[in-house]
């Protein structure tokens, strides 16, 4: 049977991660949870250790302070090989990604080496309103052109790993920081030739809290587009 880790990043989600927790228990399928928390000043982490006494398929990797979004996700590509599984599914702790698709991605994974959820292919929807959908939709599909792959969703980080087809990526080769980092993740698999498909998701609103997204971001991944441009062109 294939080992599966569902992985994900957690900052002051205090409030959400009972109902995450609980909503991937309830799947009932044999998998193992992995969270990794900045020290979240709301005590997130013990939250999680309560739920490590009743199940032995969760673990916590607590860090000092908080690192970025990107180290987070790479600590997560680490442990997965290191533990030898077959598949990682990342996804946001905040329920904006609903654990329900998790059978799905591992029904298409089988065929592909990576599958990203997608709020903009046939039967995804997005709840999002005003500047913020305006800024993902058009700003997925300026990627799709400067980058000229053909994909619709660049910038979530609900997606599936065939760890045993990527045994020669290397995570780390990725260079962008924060949110970038998940746009240039698809390009460098692209780049190498790896498949990748898109499934459709439901992309909801955080449950609690407010956006970790600063206003940088968007200047950072402007510049980081141009810059995988420039390197892309200057090389071929």
């Amino acid at each position: 049977m294939k080992k599966t880790l569902i992985a994900t990043a957690t900052y002051n989600e205090v409030k959400n991660i009972k109902i995450f927790l609980n909503k991937i228990i309830n799947l009932k399928i044999k998998l193992d949870i992995l969270i990794i928390d900045d020290n979240s000043p709301d005590k997130t982490s013990l939250v999680i250790k309560k739920f490590q006494k009743k199940f032995n398929n969760i673990h916590l990797i607590k860090r000092s302070k908080k690192k970025g979004l990107d180290t987070a996700h790479k600590l997560m590509y680490k442990y997965a090989i290191k533990k030898q599984y077959d598949y990682l599914i990342t996804m946001d702790a905040d329920l904006s990604h609903n654990p329900k698709t998790i059978p799905k991605f591992l029904k298409v994974i089988k065929k592909y080496d990576c599958v990203v959820g997608s709020r903009y292919v046939e039967g995804g929807r997005k709840d999002l309103k005003g500047f913020r959908l305006f800024l993902s939709k058009y700003g997925n599909q300026f990627i799709q052109y400067i980058l000229g792959i053909s994909l619709s969703e660049f910038t979530t980080s609900y997606r599936c790993f065939n760890l045993y087809k990527l045994k020669k990526f290397n995570l780390n080769s990725v260079k962008a920081k924060g949110y970038s980092f998940f746009m240039n993740t698809i390009y460098l698999l692209d780049k190498q030739g790896y498949s990748i498909k898109e499934i459709p998701i439901i992309f909801y609103e955080r449950n609690s809290g407010k956006s970790k997204i600063p206003k940088i971001e968007l200047i950072r991944t402007l510049l980081n587009i141009l810059l995988i441009k420039f390197n892309f062109l200057k090389k071929s």
